[in-house]
């Protein structure tokens, strides 16, 4: 039982990391930009399929992540030309994206639900050969080196005049727009790196996991959602950027570690969506919690 949970373990941690990165994309926009972007269900399928179409056309595995890193770019745009342009309220851009990337995953994989990587290379495979890794340890180097460089590029952006005007826009959108910026460029700009960044996620778990399916976005937001606020909550914010942006990546390898255990100890897999959701409402809660702990706990001011 303990080796399973051991090796349970192993498995989650590198796919955390990998799922990680699309953590990221999912920070910026709920919590740098303050924009409730559900398009990431189906932006995380794009670069899926569209890495696992291209690696199955012959491309280079690796030239394929930026091909599908680019697509969720494309993908991010539309939700903001939708917001911004034609003023339609950001959940319901996001999910009239969402809705149009099904159809268009599916094109993009040529009419299939899937598309099997068996036995063709991927980055993940290469990587493994060259070092003579396990499975499990090549994915974990590929996704703490991904991770890596994407926190200290989003770390360095969002030091710059952009970056800071794409937080201020989350802020106090009001304020920095009397400034002169134009607050729909920096969301626009905010949801293109974010759904960049979760459909490059979604190209290296295609490519980990030897497969693409047109359903693989499904509850996406939930996941990083749940990694967000499970980082935030255990490594908390009272540290510099460069900190949350590290805290959000663990989040999601907690998350996976977490749900690694409960399968292992018998909890059955159609049960995850019910246990994200307790997680999420549990770390939602401890700061309201805490809250009201301290002021029981605190003592009373006098008169």
């Amino acid at each position: 039982m303990l080796e399973g949970i051991f090796l349970a373990i192993q498995g989650a941690a590198s796919q955390g990391i990998i799922w990680g990165i699309m953590t990221l994309g999912v920070y910026i926009t709920f919590k740098v930009l303050d924009f409730a972007d559900l398009t990431v269900d189906g932006s995380f399928a794009l670069g899926g399929a569209v890495s696992a179409i291209l690696i199955s056309n012959g491309m280079n595995p690796f030239i394929t992540l930026f091909f599908s890193f680019l697509a969720g770019s494309l993908a991010g745009l539309a939700t903001g030309i939708l917001n911004t342009k034609l003023q339609i309220p950001g959940i319901l851009a996001g999910i009239l994206t969402m809705i149009a990337l099904y159809s268009i995953n599916i094109r993009v994989m040529g009419g299939r639900p899937n598309i099997p990587l068996l036995g063709m290379a991927t980055s993940l495979t290469i990587i493994q050969n060259i070092l003579s890794l396990s499975k499990v340890v090549s994915d974990l180097l590929v996704g703490f080196i991904f991770s890596v460089f994407i926190v200290l590029i989003m770390y360095w952006f969002f030091g710059t005049e952009m970056g800071c005007a794409i937080r201020a826009t989350g802020n106090n959108e009001k304020m920095i727009r009397a400034l002169g910026v134009d607050t729909n460029v920096m969301k626009t700009i905010g949801l293109m790196i974010s759904n960049a960044l979760v459909s490059l996620s979604g190209a290296l778990v295609t490519q980990s996991q030897g497969y693409a399916d047109v359903g693989m976005g499904t509850g996406t937001i939930v996941i990083g959602l749940a990694s967000v606020i499970i980082g935030e909550v255990i490594f908390g914010n009272r540290f510099n950027f460069l900190y949350k942006l590290s805290s959000i990546v663990m989040g999601s390898i907690i998350y996976r570690i977490i749900i690694a255990i409960v399968l292992q100890l018998g909890l059955k897999a159609t049960d995850l969506k019910l246990l994200t959701a307790i997680i999420v409402a549990i770390a939602l809660s401890v700061p309201v919690l805490n809250k009201k702990a301290n002021k029981i706990l605190s003592p009373k001011r006098k008169g």
